[in-house]
């Protein structure tokens, strides 16, 4: 079990740094590096098994409250074409906290785990 989660912590360290790639061209990209650069450093850390459980802890919550902060009034998909975009992009925004909430939440349960 530790191998598969080493595993999909490599892959989101990689899925994180090329969300990092891609925010370039967003309105406010300082704001999407430091998001998505803290949780590929949290996930190189957990890779590394350096990741303190209470900083795993923090960081799910943290990127809870940013899923909920940022979620659209109207929900409406994610794909352009479906609604209106000021909606979708912040759908978008709002799942990518949960997603990287959701990651940090496996890292932290997974830590919590190897204490017990």
């Amino acid at each position: 079990m530790k191998a598969i989660l080493k595993i999909l912590a490599v892959i989101f360290t990689a899925l994180f740094v090329y969300a990092i790639y891609v925010q370039t061209n967003d309105p406010d990209p300082m704001l999407w590096y430091v998001i998505y650069g803290v949780a590929a450093l949290a996930s190189l850390l957990f890779i590394l098994d350096k990741l303190p459980y209470i900083l795993a802890v923090v960081l799910f919550l943290g990127y809870v409250v940013a899923c909920a902060m940022m979620w659209p009034e109207q929900f409406e998909g994610v794909a352009i074409g479906e609604g209106d975009i000021k909606n979708i992009e912040e759908g978008r925004e709002a799942l990518g906290m949960l997603i990287t909430a959701g990651i940090m939440l496996i890292y932290a349960l997974n830590l919590k785990k190897r204490k017990a």
